[in-house]
């Protein structure tokens, strides 16, 4: 499958986290919906990837986003890792890499899943796929960027004289 980009529609996926519950993206229509794909829990870029998102779930949720990590991980250890860490969020297993698959994410070096961030707007439009290997805590940023930029759009637009 191609890579879906920036202004495309996100595919559709069901998927369950490490509750056992079922998150499909068709449920969460209306709402920004921001995807992680990361390597393995534990690992120090991983972690601050991960950590990124807790420490700004706040101003992503007041942005009316649902947030879901994805890594090959099983369910058990995502459970461990989101203790451990905190983190209110989903985590989702894609051990055989069907979701990552679905989003283009690729291997890096050919060896290690890969490591991206998409933002899926309300309507269901991805509005960032951000790739950055080394950084893993700046995709929140990027993440809660572009999110705040599209909704200053909005109310700049909602809040013009017609």
């Amino acid at each position: 499958m191609i890579a879906p980009d920036v202004g495309q529609p996100a595919p559709d996926f069901e998927c369950r986290d490490q509750h056992g519950n079922t998150l499909r993206l068709a449920d969460l229509r209306g709402r920004f919906v921001v995807i992680f794909f990361y390597p393995k829990d534990g690992t120090p870029v991983c972690t601050a990837q991960a950590c990124g998102f807790r420490d700004r779930f706040g101003e992503l949720a007041r942005s009316g986003a649902t947030v879901i990590g994805v890594s090959p991980d099983s369910d058990t250890s995502h459970a461990a890792t989101a203790a451990r860490h905190h983190l209110p969020f989903a985590l989702v297993s894609d051990a055989d890499g069907r979701l990552a698959r679905l989003f283009g994410v690729g291997r890096w070096l050919g060896v290690l899943p890969g490591r991206a961030t998409f933002v899926i707007d309300p309507s269901g439009v991805i509005r960032l796929a951000y790739r950055g290997w080394w950084n893993g805590a700046r995709h929140a940023t990027e993440a809660l960027r572009i999110m705040t930029r599209m909704q200053t759009r909005d109310a700049t637009t909602s809040a013009a004289p017609r």
